[in-house]
């Protein structure tokens, strides 16, 4: 799990690093790291954006297939991944902001987590030493690991306490981070400090990170709350998942205070920036995207999605993949046969007798052939 940290913390470093080098507050520099990062992905929530608004449009038809086929699951199934086909629309294109989110977490983690790395670039082996003297200094409280995520936030803790201790080592270790530390705050409060329900002495600080935590529970709920008020209103008839998706609402801010009690205060202020601009965007967005302009898209998209067709006939879609996987797999699992007369196409008791009768004319008349005989159809016509 560290070298997936390591990875992802390399490129989000030396993004810190240089907004770090022009506003020198480290706050300052998580707000306008994620303004950045939003900014960059604002494509990818663009897309997901205009998908779902064409998912709407979708809506009439795809309650038309819920009727027609309410009794048989898997052809309704079928049935609604060829619509998809049809409309050029990717029903799982909605991960990919999910995805990217998690993938900034990684990086935000371990650049808050290791601030004498990404922002002051102190070599590994002055780092090393650092958090040798800083685990003498603190005991049995310090986790003596020096690959663990908390190793440099424990080092800056003992700095603050003993920067005596500290002074002989090289790259004037002492005087930069004694100095950093000074500017890796919130309104004074240490944003390595991870926050407490029940600190020792509620000062400003305490207080601070108190707070920090249950605001992003907070902003994470309004955004929440704001997405299913939209999708309600632009999508009535839409199953609204019942109990579920009321969980879900509520269920997701409550972990982020939890999380956000367990990890640095710098973690749990970058949720309260990232969800604000994330509401700002969705907003934004939803404002843009009206019915009317969907219309347009929608039918842009769709010729678009022809002529791409026509031009890559060998090359196939992701809803034609999963069509063709769902029917291999229907096809294995009625023995090798298709299933054609699973989805509602059924043959008539007498349909197969006349079929079976035809069979046997045929066999008779092949049979009559090979030996010379003479063969009559009317002499079949009591069987």
């Amino acid at each position: 799990m560290n070298a997936l940290y390591d990875i992802i913390g390399i490129p989000f470093g030396y993004l810190m690093y240089l907004i770090y080098s022009l506003c020198h507050n480290y706050a300052l520099a998580i707000i306008i790291f994620t303004v950045v990062t939003k900014l960059l992905l604002f494509p990818v929530n663009y897309h997901t954006q205009k998908g779902s608004a064409r998912m709407q449009l979708l809506n009439p038809k795809m309650e038309k297939l819920r009727k027609s086929f309410a009794s048989n699951p898997q052809r309704l199934q079928e049935e609604q991944q060829k619509l998809y086909q049809q409309e050029g629309i990717n029903p799982m294109g909605s991960c990919m902001p999910a995805f990217v989110q998690m993938f900034l977490l990684f990086g935000v983690i371990d650049v808050v987590y290791k601030p004498i790395t990404h922002i002051l670039h102190i070599s590994k082996n002055i780092r090393r030493a650092a958090f040798d003297i800083a685990v003498g200094l603190s005991g049995s409280n310090a986790n003596g690991d020096f690959s663990s995520l908390r190793s440099e936030l424990v080092t800056m803790e003992q700095l603050d306490k003993h920067a005596d201790k500290f002074s002989g080592l090289a790259e004037n270790f002492s005087q930069r981070v004694a100095e950093f530390s000074g500017h890796y705050t919130i309104l004074g409060a240490n944003l390595g400090k991870i926050p407490e329900l029940h600190p020792e002495t509620w000062n400003a600080e305490s207080i601070i990170l108190f707070c920090i935590p249950f605001l992003a529970g907070l902003v994470q709920l309004v955004q929440s709350i704001y997405s299913q008020w939209y999708q309600k209103k632009h999508n009535p008839d839409m199953p609204n998942g019942g109990g579920c998706m009321a969980l879900m609402m509520y269920l997701m801010p409550i972990m982020s205070v939890v999380w956000a009690f367990a990890l640095p205060a710098g973690i749990g202020f970058y949720w309260i920036w990232s969800s604000l601009f994330s509401l700002l965007i969705n907003f934004g967005l939803n404002q843009y995207f009206t019915p009317e302009r969907t219309i347009r898209i929608n039918e842009k998209e769709k010729e678009k999605a022809r002529i791409y067709a026509e031009k890559h006939p060998e090359k196939k879609t992701f809803m034609q993949r999963m069509l063709e996987q769902q029917a291999e797999l229907e096809r294995q699992q009625n023995g090798g046969k298709s299933s054609g007369s699973s989805t509602g196409n059924k043959i008539s008791r007498s349909e197969t007798s006349r079929q079976n009768r035809e069979k046997l004319k045929e066999a008779r008349k092949r049979m009559a052939e090979k030996y010379g005989e003479e063969y009559d159809e009317n002499d079949n016509d009591d069987d």
